[in-house]
């Protein structure tokens, strides 16, 4: 059972970054929303799968119910075989070439990263520059991508578990079944709406320039509900946790890949979110078990949600001074950069000022009169003789 569980895990996984990585190939200024707007199906398949599921395991069995997901999972080949390769590589592609043009072309880079043109040099590369050609570890060098890869490392030990254990959770405090379940709906149904609002707030001119620090927000807040849902002891409570985890769960979401798109750029995007991906793997996996080890250990749901708040509020509070220091460095390197610039222009204005002094001093200046007066004797002695 767990070995055929692995083949949709990979399949899942083959899907979401593709998926990632086309939002940003297809949009750059309202790439926030378009973000948001995609993101916001998953929450709508979390309302609406828990009642298919049962619908169709009573009217088709668990065989039937299988092939029928699977087919639905199917249409993801369609809705991607839809998509179709932008940018100048297309525009080249499709204009003729000629001879002269070819060499040109080779070794072309277009925004979407260089050309499959291969060429014999490729054949003595060895496996680590294979290797690196799709994921790129230059990365590691980058200041903001380490900065991001931390903190989100760290956030998702606090991520999931909340909502693993939050039907659980209601179930312990004596709430029926149907009850408890209808908190996972709520909290769906927010995220949903959350998503695609997030991404026109983080779209605006006023949050998008400083959108790391919406993110940091969004992750502290999701942390301040773990640390709070320990106080709701009533259904009530309870709702009312859901639906500001939800938002904050949908802000989280929907600024994901957004906010790495903006530290990393378009063009190493597509390497980044994969080595992004292999190194939250391991917290994600490991979140929910370290939560079920505190619930047997204490007896109480309370220990594990106190975790996953203080996990994320700390993983927010260090992304936002992170990326405060980030930009701060970015903004002393770009005015380092301008005053060299400008050195540079000074030092070459002063050349080509001496160099045309020289010149026309060499030509009229007034001390080079009596040499002109001589040259002008010898050439009429020699005349005269």
């Amino acid at each position: 059972f767990v070995f055929l569980n692995c083949f949709p895990g990979f399949g899942l996984a083959l899907n979401l970054q593709p998926s990632v990585i086309i939002i940003g190939k297809y949009f750059l200024k309202r790439r926030p929303i378009a973000n948001g707007l995609a993101m916001a199906g998953s929450p709508v398949m979390l309302c609406t799968l828990a009642p298919l599921n049962q619908f169709l395991f009573e009217n088709f069995g668990w065989r039937g119910s299988f092939l029928i997901l699977g087919a639905i999972l199917l249409n993801c080949c369609v809705a991607g075989a839809l998509f179709r390769p932008i940018g100048a590589g297309t525009a080249l592609a499709k204009t003729p070439v000629t001879e002269e043009g070819k060499e040109a072309l080779k070794g072309k880079i277009t925004e979407d990263g260089p050309m499959e043109n291969k060429t014999e040099e490729e054949g003595g590369k060895d496996c680590f520059e294979k290797v690196n050609q799709y994921l790129d570890f230059s990365l590691f060098k980058h200041r903001g991508f380490l900065i991001y890869l931390i903190g989100n490392v760290l956030m998702f030990l606090g991520f999931f578990a909340p909502i693993v254990f939050l039907a659980p959770y209601a179930k312990h405090r004596g709430i029926d079944e149907y009850s408890a379940a209808f908190l996972l709906s709520i909290l769906a149904v927010v995220d949903m709406v959350a998503r695609p609002t997030t991404g026109v707030v983080a779209n605006s001119r006023w949050v998008r320039p400083r959108i790391q620090y919406f993110f940091s927000f969004a992750i502290a807040f999701n942390g301040a509900c773990h640390l709070l849902c320990p106080l709701a002891s009533s259904y009530t409570g309870l709702v009312v946790y859901s639906s500001f985890f939800g938002l904050a769960f949908g802000m989280v979401c929907a600024m994901l890949f957004e906010t790495l798109m903006d530290l990393v750029g378009a063009a190493r995007f597509t390497s980044a979110v994969g080595l992004v991906t292999i190194a939250e793997c391991c917290t994600i996996l490991l979140g929910p078990p370290i939560g079920g080890i505190l619930i047997d250990t204490f007896g109480d749901y309370k220990y594990m949600f106190i975790k996953c708040g203080a996990v994320m509020v700390l993983a927010g509070t260090f992304l936002f001074i992170m990326n405060y220091y980030n930009y701060r460095m970015l903004a002393k390197e770009e005015k380092e950069r301008k005053t060299k610039e400008e050195d540079l222009k000074s030092v070459r204005t002063e050349n080509e000022g001496k160099k045309t002094w020289n010149k026309d001093s060499t030509q009229d200046g007034p001390e080079l009169e009596p040499l002109r007066e001589k040259e002008e004797g010898e050439k009429k002695e020699v005349n005269g003789t």
